[in-house]
């Protein structure tokens, strides 16, 4: 899902070659673009919205060097980086693998809040809560244990479809949310019987030791490169025999890379090693495609881990 956030240069003239240069990328003429918005930072040198669609073309016309260049002015412009340049700059290996910028994050899912539902559903096909909901029964009828959670925290809950999936076998569900957007969406369903604007570690470390039965973040770790710090709250919050399901997209290395759509990718082997460092055991590990993109299946892994 593009960012289409725009941030005015304070210029008139400058923010209307911005329009007329996306209007001219739009219709297949890049390099006319790039030139229209070279005109717009002569004027306004630290438009940040220029400066990373500049970026996004020189991307399409193969110049990652001009790319990259582009992509940091971007970011010296607008330091809290909410179109998110830096994250084209680790995609394209010009800078290392941090954590996203919350401010991007928000951006992205305020904008996207309305028509989040429609675009996963209708459009992208997404399944990643129901994959969950599959391998949390599969874990519990393996263990012999009824799959039915006191309490549930639902993180990066996006607008309550992990919720929906677990309705039936949670009595109270908290949702966990970067996006005030997001939360607005997931208020309106009913489904939580707490709502917080927050990221993910953040939101557990306000929770009580042992006070949950089951943790789930349904196609929500892909904005997260180290997942270190969320696992190891998650073992804190999560009760004895608790479990904590998730949604990874993956590749066929090691470790943790930027994917093409913006997002992280995490190896299986980091997720066995990274889910022991933090004190859990695994109990399932299956490739699942959380959702279609470009009319392919995007590869990813559905985990399962407990809390003896």
């Amino acid at each position: 899902m593009p960012n289409r956030l725009f941030l005015s240069s304070g210029d008139l003239i400058a923010d209307r070659r911005y329009e007329f240069a996306r209007d001219l990328h739009l219709k297949g003429d890049p390099v006319a673009a790039a030139e229209v918005l070279e005109q717009a930072i002569e004027v306004a040198p630290n438009f940040a919205s220029a400066w990373f669609e500049l970026g996004k073309i020189r991307v399409d016309l193969g110049e990652p060097d001009k790319a990259i260049a582009a992509f940091q002015n971007a970011v010296a412009a607008d330091p809290d980086d909410r179109h998110g340049a830096g994250v084209r700059l680790m995609q394209l290996g010009a800078a290392p693998l941090t954590d996203m910028p919350k401010a991007y994050v928000q951006s992205l899912f305020d904008q996207y809040a309305p028509r989040f539902e429609a675009e996963l559903i209708e459009r992208l096909n997404y399944r990643a809560p129901a994959i969950l909901f599959k391998a949390v029964i599969a874990v519990r009828a393996a263990e012999r244990k009824p799959a039915y959670f006191r309490r549930a925290i639902d993180l990066g809950c996006g607008t309550g479809l992990g919720a929906a999936a677990f309705a039936k076998n949670a009595n109270s569900f908290i949702g966990i949310d970067l996006s005030a957007g997001m939360i607005a969406e997931a208020r309106a369903t009913e489904l939580y019987a707490e709502l917080e604007v927050d990221d993910m570690t953040a939101g557990l470390r306000r929770q009580p030791d042992a006070s949950a039965d089951l943790i789930l973040a349904a196609d929500a770790m892909v904005y997260v490169g180290d997942l270190g710090p969320v696992l190891r709250e998650t073992q804190r919050v999560l009760a004895p025999g608790g479990l904590l399901t998730f949604t990874v997209e993956t590749h066929d290395g090691d470790g943790v890379i930027m994917g093409k759509g913006l997002r992280y990718a995490h190896g299986a082997e980091y997720i066995s090693g990274i889910i022991a460092a933090a004190g859990l055991q695994l109990a399932h590990l299956e490739p699942a495609s959380p959702r279609t993109e470009d009319q392919v299946p995007v590869r990813g892994l559905a985990v399962v881990a407990g809390k003896t």
